[in-house]
């Protein structure tokens, strides 16, 4: 209706115009009435301006409209009472379309609202920046957690810590650090996840920022308790002896309380008193050597790292496996993809990890009729080295799972109990891990990562 009115306003006008120029037109040139030819003259600038004017009313209207959407601006209206039809139908268009768009900026805030609340409520800090490091969004608990009321950009957390800051500049999407932050109140440790996505055309970096501080004590106050028991059972189980041993020899020796004389003492008693303190000695031998275990466990030396071949050191490893016991009844394979993978490491720490690992492979397949055990090197997750020992033996229960990494903890008759711990802290000094999975009866994994 808006379109057919405007046709109708603009041909009359055009019309008009060109009737002017024609009369113009004839008066002047072939009349030759030069006074008269002003009239049409007038009408022609006249009608050219009302058309000019009149379009630009539309326009400008139009013009004014989207302005404020760029501007934000919904509070734009216009009047609904005008004698121009096309004007006054414009504008009822023009406020529906507002309103609509009023609308969306309500349902844009109530969404924005809602989910700052949800940021606000979350139990873990979280904030958003960009490449050039400005903080677009942040939470209360991110700002708690990095002791400030205002964050911006990330050089506030360089002035915090430094360390800080270059972790976060290096952190990737998709991975995560472990950041020690020294406040004025305490020490807190915080644990940085990352992700990346796109808004507006623009990469932005999620962080999430969680203080595992109480956590980390928990875990260390329970592995301590765990290897406390462990101790007390090892050194109980060898001070107990000793005492009693010890009381029943000096009883040979003691008659109603008085020692006994030279004569008193026959041959037999000092056999027995003999092989009693070499029983004593013995078990001190056992303390010993259970010490001299957790000093190697606790003095590890710090790895001298270059990077090698893990082929060869997978040759040389199969090679000393062939000295091991039931090495003749199991077969023992390897495979490493790409052939030419390097990892840089301790090359004589990580063939250390790999004897034993494959070790306690040929120990656990010692009643295994098909055993088989095969090393497996490959690029995993994130494009970090791996190298797993795979075998086919009875497995571990998984009530032992989470067991068989602390100290002097063993279900073998003969074993230390430190070597599983040895290697699993020999990969942590590497930055590392090392991880157990098992399934009974089936296929034990034990995986390096690198």
């Amino acid at each position: 209706m808006i379109s057919k009115n405007l046709y109708v306003q603009i041909t009359l006008r055009v019309l008009l115009i060109v009737a002017a120029a024609l009369l113009f037109g004839w008066t002047l040139f072939d009349q030759k009435a030069y006074v008269l030819s002003a009239f049409p003259a007038i009408i022609l600038v006249l009608s050219t301006f009302n058309l000019i004017y009149y379009l630009n009313r539309i326009n400008r209207r139009i013009f004014y409209f989207f302005d404020a959407i760029r501007n934000e601006d919904s509070t734009l209206s216009f009047p609904k009472n005008t004698n121009n039809k096309i004007i006054r139908n414009l504008n009822n268009s023009l406020m529906r379309v507002n309103k609509q768009i009023q609308q969306i900026y309500i349902e844009n805030s109530k969404q924005e609202q809602y989910f700052q609340a949800l940021l606000e409520h979350a139990a873990t800090g979280m904030f958003t920046f960009n490449k050039e490091g400005f903080i677009l969004h942040s939470n209360s608990l991110a700002r708690r957690l990095f002791g400030v009321k205002v964050l911006t950009h990330l050089n506030q957390l360089g002035r915090i810590d430094k360390a800080l800051l270059q972790t976060i500049k290096e952190i990737q999407p998709y991975e995560q650090r472990l950041v020690t932050l020294n406040n004025e109140k305490s020490v807190i440790q915080l644990l940085i996840k990352s992700n990346s996505f796109i808004s507006d055309k623009e990469e932005l970096m999620l962080l999430s920022v969680h203080d595992i501080k109480s956590q980390l004590d928990e875990k260390e106050l329970d592995s301590w308790r765990k290897l406390i028991r462990v101790m007390m059972h090892e050194i109980m189980n060898s001070v107990s002896p000793i005492t009693s041993l010890s009381e029943s020899l000096a009883g040979y020796f003691y008659t109603d309380g008085n020692i006994k004389t030279p004569l008193e003492i026959n041959e037999k008693t000092i056999e027995t008193t003999i092989k009693g303190l070499e029983l004593i000695r013995e078990q001190g031998k056992g303390l010993i050597s259970f010490v001299e275990s957790y000093r190697q466990l606790t003095h590890l030396p710090k790895p001298v790292k270059k990077r090698f071949p893990v082929k060869n050191l997978i040759e040389n490893i199969i090679i000393l496996s062939g000295s091991f016991e039931n090495s003749g009844q199991i077969e023992m394979s390897y495979k490493v993809t790409p052939n030419e993978l390097k990892i840089l490491a301790d090359e004589k720490q990580v063939s250390q990890v790999l004897v034993n690992l494959v070790k306690n492979a040929y120990q656990a397949n010692a009643e295994n009729q098909n055993a088989k055990v095969k090393i497996i090197a490959r690029m995993g997750e994130n494009d970090r080295p791996e190298i797993g020992i795979i075998d086919n033996g009875p497995g571990i229960p998984e009530e032992l799972l989470d067991k068989v990494f602390i100290p002097f903890f063993t279900t073998k008759e003969t074993g230390s109990g430190i070597g599983l711990s040895l290697s699993r802290q020999i990969m942590q000094m590497h930055g590392g891990s090392l991880k157990v999975v098992s399934t009974p009866g089936r296929v034990t994994t034990a995986s390096l990562s690198f």
